[in-house]
């Protein structure tokens, strides 16, 4: 049940969203990754070798020009190559192994996480969802999603290969030379102070990207969903500007956080050969008077790219991850938002009402500045029909939200069978109530499947006398696949009065002791109306129903009819002693009879 017509959307594009505590996301996304553990201390294991590997290569090189090639001899140059040979082969699998497991460390990770969002949005109050557009939602648990799982890919490998690289570059290279260390060390403040000042950027600039790629995704979902609107009133040229206003946000922001995060290879790079450069020309003085091996050169020249290539890939990582946070922290946003309200302790389940409902001096309101309904009472004995009449805002969708426990009222009680609804959990309580709506829903799946959401253990007969009862079996027949025809999610290819009596087979496949009608048969031409009245008067035999309806002469037949404005009760009774008083639902009963006759 909606309540978006109480409820005003909120708009989430006002201002960038801001991180509540990077720190603490890293954390969580590491409590995720924690679960795999003993794969984790194994490709900690092969990136430790990596490193070892990759940090060797370059010593024995260096130590073999000075051993073996300077003094010719042949055969260490031979075993000097098949240990480089053995080192290559062993760095290379190490390197296979450690990607090869993290993928499958990632794609548990982000399999969890996507899973545990799901599940949160199926705890969620329906207030939740009327505050937000779907497409948003959507773009958190696929976009961000997928966005944490491409940098969990590479980057803790990358970070922790990064660390230990440098750690033993460093060492090394404070070993075989600590002048020639400090001359290196010259370029590490250029480096910090250019890599901090284009982070410093990028961050922002990141979670922006992620925001408006969220709202451009909702905005997208949004115009598809209601592309007949558009077409009707001739809008494609205004949704087409929006779409390239918000396209355009986003581009910026992906230009500027792509840009100014590809400047740092570019510093990288220059460094890197400047390191280079120094080296080459300090270590060949010192070659030259003694003081070093032209070995030593060469080790240092390897380690001094080892030396920066770390530095570049923690740079690059730390774009990443930044990226990765900002996806993370929205999706860890929806898993701490306030879920649906938990029953109480004492809650009772209920396997089946009877349909005895009293609301007793109920008042709620959406917002704090001003009541949706006030002081509402009323009851309705099992088995009898209530309609609910009035304005738009006059609070009867309301009172629906509040009987199915969507919302809980502010004061006052709602008793079921004498019970009071918060003594009953939502579920069983759910489970006694069946719903049709205005805006019907079908799935992306066969006839037969949709009816038989309704009540998932039922036979193809039950489905089938279900669809008869609901005068749908006719035009079921006439299908190409009759019962086994897919629909689209739209239900697209049937008429809307086909998909109301698609859902009218549903609610009777169900057979709820309590019977929702929002609308039912608004919309719909006159031949189908009577249809659909025929099928419900069939679907609302022995149930409590709750009728609501514009269209007057769909509640003639009501037990009692309550008159609604601005959320008070100003009328109530049948709709023959309601014309007797010649109020309110008089006045509107005329000008409905008057505008049908026009």
């Amino acid at each position: 049940m909606s309540a978006r017509m109480n409820c005003p959307k909120q708009n989430h594009g006002d201002k960038p969203q801001q991180a509540k505590d990077r720190i603490g996301t890293v954390k969580r996304i590491w409590s995720y990754l924690a679960v795999n553990h003993k794969l984790l201390i194994a490709v900690l294991a092969m990136v430790v070798a990596s490193s070892g590997l990759g940090l060797l290569s370059p010593f024995l090189l260096g130590k073999g020009i000075d051993d073996y090639i300077v003094s010719k001899d042949h055969i260490g140059i031979l075993v000097l190559l098949l240990g480089l040979g053995v080192v290559y082969i062993l760095h290379s699998l190490s390197l296979w192994y450690q990607a090869y497991w993290m993928v499958g460390i990632a794609q548990n990770t982000v399999f969890s996480m996507r899973t545990e969002l799901f599940e949160q949005l199926h705890r969620l109050p329906i207030h939740f969802f009327d505050k937000r557009q779907h497409g948003e939602l959507m773009s958190r648990v696929t976009n961000d999603i997928e966005n944490v799982s491409s940098t969990l890919n590479t980057s803790v490998i990358q970070i922790f290969s990064s660390l230990l690289t440098l750690i033993g570059t460093v060492g090394i290279m404070l070993w075989l030379s600590p002048l020639l260390t400090l001359i290196t060390m010259i370029i590490i403040p250029i480096m910090f102070f250019g890599i901090k000042w284009i982070t410093k950027r990028t961050g922002k600039l990141f979670k922006e990207q992620q925001r408006y790629l969220g709202e451009l995704n909702g905005y997208i979902e949004e115009t598809i969903s209601g592309q007949r609107i558009v077409k009707t009133f001739s809008q494609e040229e205004t949704v087409m500007n929006d779409f390239l206003g918000k396209s355009e946000k986003l581009k910026k922001a992906g230009y500027f956080a792509q840009a100014y995060s590809g400047f740092i290879p570019k510093l990288m790079n220059v460094l890197n050969n400047l390191s280079f450069a120094i080296i080459a020309g300090i270590g060949g003085i010192l070659a030259l008077n003694g003081h070093i091996t032209i070995g030593t050169i060469v080790i240092f020249a390897e380690y001094s790219r080892q030396f920066t290539r770390p530095l570049n890939d923690l740079a690059n990582q730390f774009n990443t991850l930044l990226s990765a946070i900002a996806g993370a922290e929205r999706v860890f946003a929806i898993l701490d938002e306030e879920v649906e309200a938990k029953d109480e302790s004492k809650a009772q389940r209920v396997n089946q009402i009877q349909g005895n409902v009293e609301f007793d001096h109920v008042t709620f309101s959406y917002e704090k500045d001003g009541n949706t309904i006030t002081d509402v009472s009323f009851e309705v004995n099992a088995g009898q029909s209530v309609a609910f009449v009035g304005p738009t805002g006059a609070g009867k969708t309301t009172i629906i939200n509040l009987l199915s426990r969507f919302y809980e009222p502010d004061s006052g009680s709602i008793l079921i069978d004498g019970l009071n609804t918060s003594s009953i959990t939502r579920e069983s309580l759910r489970q006694n109530m069946g719903f049709v709506l205005q805006d019907t829903y079908l799935f992306q799946a066969s006839i037969i499947d949709n009816i038989r959401y309704g009540r998932l253990d039922a036979t193809d007969e039950e489905v089938i006398e279900a669809a008869k009862l609901a005068n749908a079996h006719s035009f079921i027949m006439k299908l190409p696949n009759q019962y086994m025809t897919i629909l689209n999610q739209d239900g697209s290819g049937i008429s809307q009065g086909q998909k109301q009596l698609l859902s009218i087979a549903r609610a009777i496949l169900a057979n709820p002791s309590i019977l929702i009608l929002d609308e039912a048969t608004s919309s719909i031409d006159t031949v189908t109306e009577m249809k659909i009245q025929e099928a419900l008067q069939r679907l609302m035999v022995g149930k409590t129903s709750f009728i609501i309806a514009h269209r007057l002469n769909t509640i003639k037949r009501a037990d009692q009819i309550i008159v609604l404005n601005e959320g008070e009760i100003v009328e109530r009774g049948t709709h023959a002693s309601l014309l007797e008083q010649k109020g309110y639902y008089y006045t509107l009963h005329n000008r409905q009879v008057e505008n049908q006759a026009i």
